[in-house]
């Protein structure tokens, strides 16, 4: 089964215990992260079938589209899964930005090594 996971071409995805695999979220044009997210059975396939990204709420406990409500749609161009299927790469065409608070990524603010945080422009 590993090596079938590991090495094979069906998609088996290794979700944790609470259902969900990680998901990573990348620009496609930029190569810029954009978001991690977690994915349950219905969003991976939601996703494929649809083209757009879904995604798993963990807070609402509900299967959110990206830009439901905001219009920031994610279009899926490629989805990649890792070597032992534990975490999947969404490489989108975002409308728009991808954090909720307005940024283009949510990945906007620097760790400073004193634990500091420092928003960038």
């Amino acid at each position: 089964m590993s090596e079938d996971r590991e090495t094979g071409t069906a998609l088996q995805p290794r979700w944790d215990a609470a259902g969900l695999v990680t998901a990573v979220v990348t620009d496609v044009a930029t190569g810029e992260l954009l978001m991690v997210a977690h994915m349950n059975a219905e969003a991976l396939a939601a996703t494929l079938e649809r083209g757009e990204a879904v995604f798993w709420s963990r807070s609402r406990q509900e299967i959110w589209r990206k830009g439901a409500t905001s219009g920031h749609v994610q279009k899926l161009v490629e989805m990649r899964i890792d070597c032992d299927q534990d975490a999947v790469w969404l490489k989108v065409q975002p409308a728009g930005p991808a954090c909720h608070t307005g940024a283009r990524s949510c990945f906007y603010r620097l760790v400073e090594r004193d634990g500091r945080l420092i928003s960038e422009p």
